[in-house]
């Protein structure tokens, strides 16, 4: 089995810095939606089911999007391949 290459701690810095600029669009985001009355600590049931609808439509979007994206890749990648097996011959 091959090994997994260790990621540098830049890279490591680097992707934590990527999600947390995911979480805090992700909490703006549903916040802004779904939080309106100030007039309370807690939140209204109406608000928390808002923001648990409101993050996993966001987290099932980005999945989706990130799915076709990588569907799309291995697309382009083997076009590229058969193009380049194409002009050897």
């Amino acid at each position: 089995m091959a090994a997994i290459p260790e990621m540098s701690e830049a890279d490591q810095i680097k992707t934590f810095k990527d999600f947390l600029v995911q979480y805090n669009k992700l909490s703006e985001l549903c916040f802004n939606d779904c939080i309106h009355d100030f007039t309370s600590r807690t939140l209204k049931p109406s608000e928390d089911k808002c923001t648990v609808n409101c993050m996993e439509k966001y987290l099932r979007t980005n999945q989706r999007v990130s799915q076709r994206f990588h569907e799309f890749q291995m697309l382009a990648n083997e076009n590229m391949m058969a193009l380049a097996q194409k002009s050897g011959q």
